[in-house]
């Protein structure tokens, strides 16, 4: 799918049930337009991820998506061989009274493609979203070995030779910020900083995903979430928990916020117990009162 403007696309994005700014739309636009990776930064839950998801959607493509983790390698990240299968051949062959070919061995039926192999290969026909998420969280040799993949796009395989694309994959790349991601890295990439959104925006974002909630539930929720936002806690909730919070209440066939329904329900809201433990209580029926004055 082409996007004749920013507009279109952020258009299509609302189509979605994605609420995008048009700073992201912006960048979004450019992403397809230039071919360049788009580098998301912003705290857990504010919907970095669901971007390269609605992406995909969009371009009617696959989503390829490489979770990043410590101690991430080239064996988990880009191939490794299926030792296995290998095995399983070598014995086979040694049955039949013959000797298995090495250069048979190391074919491309006995290749484990792992996603960034995947994306490549797959962009020879129709470009998928790589999804490299939570970047921050691998080692800085793999940073190190994504900078040489993004700027080339191609890899080289010893036993088989170097695959390459003429068409790169969309790319979009995600860090909570746990730790530096390399300037240059970042270089290679347009950059956006999803913020935590704003009340009405937060309140259409929850119009969009549930529509069946009622109003004053979602009003208050969104008021209620926004409210933490301005505390001192471990993890601030994210877009995530306030949709997931809504949807337990509705599930609690619950019209408005009180108290009890609050302490009973903090665990789809806050992660940590010191946190639950600052929040229950007085501080709920507290923070609730504000809400409500703020409603009117």
């Amino acid at each position: 799918m082409n996007f004749a403007s920013i507009d279109s696309l952020q258009s299509a994005l609302r189509e979605r049930n994605y609420i995008a700014e048009r700073g992201l739309s912006t960048s979004l636009y450019l992403t397809l337009k230039l071919n360049r990776p788009l580098f998301l930064e912003g705290e857990a839950g504010v919907g970095k991820t669901e971007v390269a998801k609605v992406l995909a959607s969009l371009l009617d493509t696959d989503l390829i998506r490489l979770q990043c983790y410590e101690g991430l390698d080239v064996h988990h990240a880009v191939y490794e061989w299926n030792y296995t299968r290998q095995m399983m051949h070598i014995r086979l062959a040694e049955a039949g009274g013959e000797k298995a070919d090495e250069a048979e061995l190391f074919g491309p039926e006995f290749l484990l493609r792992r996603p960034l192999l995947q994306a490549i290969e797959q962009s020879r026909e129709k470009p998928p979203v790589l999804l490299i998420d939570e970047l921050d969280r691998s080692d800085e040799e793999f940073e190190a070995f994504l900078l040489e993949v993004l700027s080339d796009f191609q890899i080289t395989i010893p036993e088989i030779g170097t695959i390459t694309t003429p068409n790169p994959p969309v790319v979009v790349i995600t860090s909570n910020r746990t730790r530096e991601v390399h300037d240059a890295l970042k270089r290679r990439c347009l950059y956006y900083w999803i913020d935590y959104p704003s009340f009405e925006k937060e309140l259409e974002i929850v119009h969009a995903r549930l529509p069946h909630a009622p109003e004053k539930l979602a009003r208050q929720v969104t008021g209620f979430i926004q409210r933490l936002r301005e505390m001192d806690l471990y993890k601030l909730p994210g877009v995530a928990e306030t949709l997931d919070w809504t949807t337990a209440l509705v599930a609690l066939d619950q019209t408005a916020l009180d108290p009890i329904i609050v302490d009973e329900t903090l665990g789809a809201v806050l992660k940590y117990q010191d946190d639950v433990e600052k929040i229950k209580g007085e501080q709920t029926r507290l923070i609730l009162e504000r809400v409500k004055a703020d409603m009117g």
